[in-house]
């Protein structure tokens, strides 16, 4: 399970590094040391180009009676997608990226929960595999969510938890994006383990609260990880 992130770039390096050709939302983006379940976040996806949308975390199927059913929907397993009712169709057409630079996991150790944070070493964007749908409620209201793929993780990860998240290398972000280019198969080619080594490393607990949002998420001491905030953490921005 994957149920919290990071995306500490500022918007100009999300850009670049991406490839971004669209993002009309980019002034209300705030980089986020602690990403949420309903949260906003930035999500990539492809329409005649490579296109930003935030969207919320917790996919919300378009069929849905209630937005709800979308806090059990945070992720979807890679084995199973096209087993699903609410995933299938999607894989079809509204495959995504969404855009990462570390995710959390929690260890059970005996009674404990202690949280671990996994990044790329060199500090580079970990575009996750995903899914989005637009949902539309009786009274018009209309909101676009997603959910994370899931694998089961590289055996040197799997004491830390029995799933990951599905990373994909920036080279085959348009065969996932592209779903009018490329089939589904094509796609789920692609839905495998973390071909590359990530850093991964205990932290506080701090980051349990999702109301905290500063880079004290990321460690545990305060020698070693200078933080920036001041006892108060920015509020997540749509």
């Amino acid at each position: 399970m994957c149920g919290r992130k990071t995306l500490t770039k500022d918007a100009q390096a999300i850009i670049e590094e991406l490839l971004v050709d669209e993002w009309e939302q980019k002034d209300e983006y705030n980089p986020s040391y602690n990403i949420a379940p309903t949260q906003y976040s930035p999500i990539l996806i492809y329409n005649n180009n490579r296109k930003i949308e935030h969207m919320r975390w917790g996919l919300v199927p378009s069929w849905a009676k209630d937005k709800a059913i979308g806090a059990k929907m945070i992720n979807a397993r890679g084995e199973t997608l096209l087993e699903k009712p609410s995933f299938k169709n999607l894989v079809s057409s509204n495959r995504c990226i969404v855009i990462t630079d570390g995710y959390f996991e929690w260890q059970n150790i005996g009674t404990t929960k202690t949280p671990h944070y996994f990044h790329n070493p060199e500090k580079k964007i970990l575009p996750m595999a995903g899914l989005w749908d637009e949902w539309q409620s009786a009274n018009g209201e209309l909101m676009k969510t997603y959910t994370v793929i899931t694998i089961t993780p590289k055996p040197e990860y799997a004491h830390i938890h029995n799933r990951m998240p599905v990373i994909l290398p920036h080279s085959v972000i348009d065969v996932w994006v592209k779903t009018g280019e490329y089939s589904p198969t094509a796609a789920l080619d692609h839905v495998l383990p973390y071909r590359d080594e990530l850093e991964v490393y205990p932290v506080s607990t701090f980051v349990n609260s999702p109301k905290k949002l500063c880079d004290r998420c990321l460690g545990k001491d305060r020698r070693i990880f200078p933080y920036s905030c001041a006892g108060s953490c920015p509020s997540l921005s749509r």
